[in-house]
């Protein structure tokens, strides 16, 4: 018998097929082994040691892989074929090691880019060891992100009050996103005129125009500045005559694009299929990992963690007859198209994202795959193939016009583009973030010195525009080109900003929130040199030289270390007005915006003599006059939504954090949004107890408006009638969260109810299921999970659910809580059953026992015994307590609380 070790369950049921019997295969769950988060994990005295531990599910898999190769002939490590799979492989055979079961087994490590039989088997028959230097590129990049992250977070706690973390690469991406904006802000917008003149030839065909020229000199697209300039311009050409000069037509091809890497992928499944980064990875990983198509279950594409864009011959060859059969020999080149990648430091040079079987053809299986699935397995599908077919071939046409007016000349020209052959474009087109489309129509048929009939002249008034926010897609794009970060990480680095709420997503774009830009000022003022582009770019270079076995890990990490330790110890003596001096300075334009009369914005518009400065309070920044306490003057930050007039301000002694929302219709009192001790919470009017309310989890204080606060404020609410008792059932927020209320009995909220929205039905649903026993107080009715199917065993239906301690699938016996690395949205049926037969093996969790339990584990046997009787004597009474109808138990109760009430 071998054991073979792979990361996921899906992956490791799809290979078990192709195997047989002589082979058992397991999976880690991805990771076993992690770094405590706490100071010392990483020990830089220590010569960078490296304190690793099992985690909990980690140590079950360890002890199930060393179970299994007792007495086996052979291990064999078949994890992801780059550096994290490596790095799996390396902690999988350590820990092994530590539990010296390994003894003389033979250990072999097998990499494949694709789960097919053929690669597997192919992969088996070409063992390698562990590569030692991919292990100490990921071991230096776990390092630099750990020491980073514990010793620049705790600076930034101490400094930024509401600041959370800082990391290598997140940082550096957070500051292009600030700087786009900071561009944005400072944009001055340049006023310039085009004239277009409306032309038609002898036979009637009707074209346009542009002015290039006037008395011989060029004019380019900003030239003509100022509408008097450009009305000269068109009575000219109102009283000019027209002709062509010349006219030139020229041959042009546009060529196919390569596969995708991983970077590519994102970008065009963000723009073409509006699917975060981070979404794309989980469904390309299910479609990577093996799906079933008609009762065979395999991976239907290559591995999709890579910046390499060539293919496989074999592949390129089946994408050939796949074109010659679908489109015809036309669209097949005379020879197969060859890619090389130009990515900066592309590494780990596998194949593109391709499809394993190009026979596979999207129309075929989408039946066989989730709605998504099928999206993303077409756009790589169609993408792949394109890239193989032949080039398209275009007409580009010029046209120069002359317009004579008296002795003057002005130059206009006309441009056409039409396509002659549409080779690839007629399977695919990339499609572009902020470009427009370079396809123009074609030119109706001239030659030179025909003369042209004037149909209209239009001359438009234009402003240049600042450049736009970056979108998810543009932004990996952006981080690609620079070389920060790498394919494996981009997804989790833009998540890591929304979830940190540094960032948020408007209109598809990403805007950097007030938080996001106070870090990335702080983190450009004191530790300027880590969030340099070109610093991180070439700390990446250093550890692709790692891995190339070119230069010692620890080599890069004392160099490092030795500036970074430096530049933080400098901290440590930083007062806050230098901070603040410092903020200020950076996010000027931001926080003080120009009024547009030429005064001063920083001037405090309640004193006037006062000078307006970024504040650093309890619950977050806010700005404040330099004359307190004498001026209390207070506002919150541009960003947030309150202009710098005053909006949203409070000129005697108004808290900050407090954004007024506009005033309540009914009673004239002013609705606010204010930072609390708890959370946000939306006001109404002020007193010594105003009404309130917290806003619901999930919702943003920036997606909070008038109309919204005054619905929260409007609760609890009537959502619906009883249909037995006939009293109404309200909806509000407390303590625990959302709930809906009959009387004396709660149920909570799911996690896809809105307190704001839910109807009558559904809170009906959730207060019978209560009152029929579904949960103790409060607690509400269970939510019922996403149905994945029935176990093939035992045909119990299993679904996948929230818990307190994140997602797990449940068979209604047995729960297993979801590997880290797994989505809740990408659970499979597949994947479910592997997770509970593994958690059943595990038999009962064992839970140290706490206070009164544990004393009374420790008490003596006779006393337990002599409780027994009273015991069950109790559990009769409970039994029969429960069968008592609801009306009578609720008079039981009330009487026993008028009892203590009188006692």
């Amino acid at each position: 018998m071998k054991v073979l070790v792979v990361e996921s369950p899906a992956k490791a049921k799809t290979i078990n097929k192709y195997l047989g019997k002589d082979y058992e295969v397991l999976a880690s769950f991805g990771h076993i082994r992690d770094l405590p988060a706490k100071d010392g994990s990483v020990d830089p005295d220590a010569d960078f040691r490296m304190i690793w531990t099992l985690e909990d599910r980690g140590s079950k898999r360890v002890s199930d892989i060393a179970r299994a190769i007792k007495g086996a002939e052979k291990l064999i490590l078949a994890t992801d074929p780059d550096r994290e799979g490596e790095a799996i492989s390396w902690h999988v055979l350590e820990a092994l090691r530590e539990k010296r079961v390994l003894k003389d087994l033979p250990v072999e490590r097998v990499t494949f880019n694709a789960i097919t039989k053929d690669a597997v088997q192919t992969a088996l028959r070409n063992p390698r060891q562990i590569d030692q230097a991919l292990v100490d590129a990921y071991l230096a990049r776990r390092a630099l992100d750990y020491l980073v992250g514990f010793t620049l977070s705790p600076v930034l706690w101490r400094k930024l009050p509401g600041a959370r973390s800082a990391g290598r690469v997140q940082s550096v991406a957070l500051r292009l996103v600030c700087d786009r904006e900071l561009e944005i802000e400072t944009f001055k917008p340049r006023e310039y005129w085009s004239l277009i003149a409306t032309l038609a030839t002898k036979d009637g065909g009707v074209f346009d125009a542009r002015l290039v020229g006037a008395d011989g000199k060029k004019i380019t697209r900003l030239d003509i500045g100022n509408g008097k300039d450009a009305e000269a311009f068109k009575k000219d050409l109102e009283l000019a005559t027209f002709s062509v000069a010349n006219i030139e037509a020229k041959p042009a091809k546009r060529h196919p694009y390569p596969p995708f890497t991983t970077s590519t992928l994102q970008q065009e499944a963000s723009r073409k299929l509006g699917l975060a980064p981070a979404q794309t990875m989980r469904i390309a990983q299910r479609l990577y990992e093996g799906v079933d198509i008609g009762g065979e279950t395999a991976g239907i594409i290559t591995y999709m963690r890579t910046d390499g864009v060539d293919m496989a011959p074999e592949a390129v060859q089946a994408a050939r007859r796949v074109i010659g059969k679908e489109y015809g020999d036309r669209y097949v080149p005379g020879a197969p198209r060859k890619y090389t990648t130009k990515a900066k430091n592309a590494q780990e040079a596998h194949e593109a994202v391709r499809p394993t079987d190009m026979g596979r053809l999207p129309k075929q299986i989408a039946k066989y795959l989730e709605p998504e699935q099928a999206r993303l397995y077409d756009l790589i599908w169609t993408r792949t193939i394109a890239s193989q077919m032949e080039s398209a071939e275009l007409e580009r046409t010029t046209a120069d016009i002359t317009a004579q007016v008296g002795p003057r000349k002005l130059d206009m020209r006309a441009t056409g583009q039409v396509i002659k052959f549409d080779g690839f474009l007629t399977l695919y087109n990339e499609s572009k973030d902020d470009e427009a489309d370079e396809d123009e129509g074609r030119l109706p048929p001239m030659k030179a010195g025909d003369p042209l009939e004037r149909r209209r002249i239009a001359a438009t008034q234009h402003f240049t525009e600042p450049p736009p926010r970056y979108s998810e897609a543009s932004l990996v794009k952006r981080m690609e080109e620079l070389g920060i970060g790498r394919p494996s990480t981009y997804a989790a680095v833009l998540q890591t900003l929304r979830d940190r709420e540094y960032v948020k997503i408007e209109k598809k774009r990403l805007v950097p929130e007030d938080k996001g830009r106070i870090v990335t000022a702080f983190l450009e003022s004191f530790f300027r040199r880590y969030v340099e582009y070109d610093f991180t770019a070439d700390l990446e270079e250093q550890l692709d030289r790692v891995s190339n076995n070119e230069i010692d890990w620890k080599q890069v990490m004392r160099e490092f270390w030795q500036h970074f330790s430096a530049a933080i110890g400098e901290t440590k003596e930083l007062r806050t007005t230098e901070v603040l001096d410092a903020l200020n300075e950076l996010l000027g334009p931001h926080i003080f915006p120009d009024k547009g009369d030429g005064s001063n914005p920083r001037t405090c518009p309640t004193c006037g003599t006062g000078q307006l400065s970024l504040k650093l309070g309890k619950f977050g920044s806010f700005i404040g006059c330099s004359n307190y306490p004498e001026c209390k003057f207070t506002r919150q930050l541009a960003a947030t939504g309150v202009d710098g007039d005053g909006e949203g301000s409070s000129e005697n002694g108004g808290q900050p954090g407090v954004k007024v929302l506009g005033q309540d219709p009914d009673t004239s009192f002013e609705v606010t949004l204010r930072d609390g001790r708890f959370g946000p919470f939306v006001q109404l009017g002020e007193g010594e107890k105003p009404k309130r309310s917290s806003l619901p989890k999930g919702t943003s204080p920036s997606q909070v408006d008038l109309e919204k606060a005054l619905k929260l404020l409007a609760l609890p609410r009537q959502v619906a009638i009883h249909p037995e008792s006939g009293e109404p059932i309200l909806a509000s927020i407390g303590r625990y969260g959302p709930y809906v209320q009959h009387g004396k009995t709660y149920a909570n909220l799911g996690a896809g109810d809105d307190v704001l929205e839910i109807g009558a039905n559904r809170a009906i649903d959730l207060i019978v299921t209560k009152e029929s026993g579904g949960g103790g107080a409060r607690r509400g009715a269970a939510d019922p999970g996403r149905p994945l199917g029935e176990d093939p065993e035992s045909g119990k239906p299993i679904v996948v659910k929230a818990g307190r301690f994140g997602p797990y699938v449940t068979d209604g016996e047995t729960n297993a809580t979801l590997p880290r690395s797994m989505a809740a949205e990408a659970a499979t049926l597949a994947d479910a059953v592997e997770l509970l037969k593994a958690r059943r093996a595990a038999g009962p969790s064992k839970k140290p026992a706490r206070g009164r339990k544990a004393a009374a584990k420790k008490a003596p046997a006779k006393k337990a015994a002599a409780k027994a009787p009273a015991a069950k004597k109790t559990a009769a009474k409970k039994s029969t307590a429960k069968k008592a109808a609801p009306k009578k138990a609720a008079a039981k109760t009330a009487a026993a609380k008028k009892t203590a009430k009188a006692g």
